[in-house]
């Protein structure tokens, strides 16, 4: 196991590797409270502080696929909306490819893109003025465009028909698509899935997974996976940050991290059993104890 409350280096095959995410101590505190009160009374009272990020500290290699691993409300989400730029830390720091996301905030989104896992659309309008549409923001020259928006649809298995109809009459798996889809358009250098394959059925999340293999390979992108489905993190990742709330408990290889719980009683462990081992619970106790 490999503790995070210092950076820790990104290797590849041959040694480190050029960093393209550093994050350094960086927490987030949320409190909730009654802004109301305080506008009538002066005061909004204690409030509930919940710690989101808690010191978390790692780095990860360019063109590596780092997946953070862990229930819904451990601090994924959190992070994520730390590392494009949405959310200020507190404490610590985050830099993409050495740029502050705080102090250097514009040349940060320029580097990244994000896919969530509640996509937002104009619902009336079709994928391809949807994605048209993205394609301006991000400075894509039209004909280029249209054409990618095509090639990227069709490989995630988006039927041409579906493409010029409105979303509103997709299923939220085909809209996810359209999200991912959305993400790839502007070929960013570091990639940020928040929980890309959620709702999809099994043989569309093979193809994003497949499409993200692609993405890495083809443009030498970076990805960062957050996800609480311990398949894809072990199929997917070269490394994985096991997240308990807030903090980052374990990060290595999948298969150093299942190396650590193996045993005569246990000689095939699986990430789950790495999950139940430092965190007491299983992941889908943990997804249900949320509801």
């Amino acid at each position: 196991m490999v503790s995070t409350q210092t950076p820790t280096a990104a290797w590849g095959q041959n040694g480190p590797l050029d960093v393209a995410l550093d994050v350094d101590s960086a927490s987030k505190v949320f409190t909730s409270g009654r802004p109301f009160l305080k506008r009538l009374v002066g005061r909004a009272g204690p409030g509930k502080r919940v710690v989101a990020v808690d010191k978390m500290a790692f780095s990860v290699g360019k063109r590596e696929i780092f997946g953070i691993l862990g229930p819904n409300g451990t601090g994924k989400s959190t992070l994520i909306r730390l590392i494009s730029t949405l959310l200020t830390p507190d404490s610590g720091s985050v830099r993409v490819f050495g740029h502050d996301v705080v102090a250097e905030e514009a040349v940060v989104k320029r580097l990244i893109n994000r896919v969530s896992v509640e996509p937002s659309f104009f619902k009336k309008l079709s994928p391809m003025e949807n994605l048209m549409y993205g394609a301006r923001l991000y400075s894509v020259e039209p004909a280029l465009a249209r054409g990618r928006i095509i090639e990227i649809l069709t490989r995630l298995g988006v039927d041409s028909r579906s493409i010029w109809s409105p979303m509103e009459d997709m299923s939220r798996g085909m809209q996810q698509k359209v999200a991912i889809a959305r993400a790839f358009l502007s070929s960013p250098v570091l990639l940020l899935l928040d929980e890309p394959t959620t709702g999809l059925d099994p043989h569309s999340r093979r193809e994003v997974q497949a499409f993200v293999r692609e993405i890495r390979d083809a443009h030498d992108a970076t990805v960062i996976l957050c996800t609480h489905d311990m398949n894809e993190a072990d199929q997917l990742c070269d490394r994985i940050a096991i997240v308990d709330h807030g903090r980052i408990v374990a990060l290595d290889t999948p298969a150093a991290l299942k190396a650590l719980v193996r045993s005569d009683e246990r000689p095939t462990p699986t990430l789950e059993d790495v999950f139940l081992e430092l965190t007491g619970r299983s992941i889908e106790e943990d997804i249900e104890d949320k509801k």
